[in-house]
């Protein structure tokens, strides 16, 4: 038996009715995984599974708080908590052979969204954190996967434009590690400023927003 063309679109017209926010909701992203994954707390031991270049991001664990950063040097790693929360975990380069990173507690001196090197052609230092009047601070540069800087502390550039949105001046920087036989002490001076030219992208994870700064 045929069915007219209207008796059809009577029968058809309820049904597709129904499928239709069935439809629209397959195409549309699940945005829960996202909110979800926005509030998972995050692991020191994770920083064992990051590559150069990678970082962890997620901010909304601890909305407000002290936010205080430590930087191992063995590892090559940098752990950012907020209210004691770990909020960022971020591979790191530090000092090479001769320009080794000093070892202590300090605190963020002066902020620079565009900070160019006194000392190194006015290389480049972008999103500079400083840590030492005389050569030692928090900036976007190569990540490499070893120490490859003049004394500073290398970020991948999305790190460490995020970091810099959260930190204020005399935030507090703990820099540790076991320091080589002709390491620079924290007290003493560092005769350069970092000069690494930051790159134009570094590869990176966001738990949130993956690679968007």
């Amino acid at each position: 038996m045929r069915m007219s063309p209207k008796l059809f679109c009577a029968v058809a017209a309820p049904l597709l009715a129904c499928l239709a926010p069935i439809s629209a909701h397959a195409q549309t992203p699940d945005t829960a995984v996202a909110t979800d994954t926005s509030a998972a707390p995050l692991s020191e031991d994770q920083a064992d599974s990051l590559k150069a270049g990678d970082y962890l991001w997620n901010p909304n664990v601890a909305a407000a708080g002290v936010i205080n950063i430590v930087v191992d040097l063995d590892r090559q790693v940098a752990f950012v908590y907020r209210g004691g929360a770990l909020i960022g975990i971020s591979t790191v380069s530090t000092g090479r052979d001769g320009h080794e990173t000093p070892i202590g507690s300090f605190t963020i001196l002066q902020k620079q969204v565009d900070h160019k090197s006194n000392l190194y052609h006015e290389a480049s230092m972008p999103f500079m954190e400083r840590l030492t009047w005389d050569g030692v601070a928090l900036h976007a540069g190569g990540v490499p996967g070893y120490r490859e800087s003049h004394g500073c502390v290398h970020l991948p550039i999305a790190f460490a434009k995020a970091l810099y949105g959260v930190t204020d001046i005399g935030a507090t920087v703990e820099l540790r590690g076991t320091p080589p036989v002709d390491a620079v002490d924290a007290g003493e001076t560092i005769a350069s400023n970092d000069s690494d030219e930051a790159p134009a992208t570094q590869p990176g994870v966001q738990l949130v927003s993956a690679h968007n700064p």
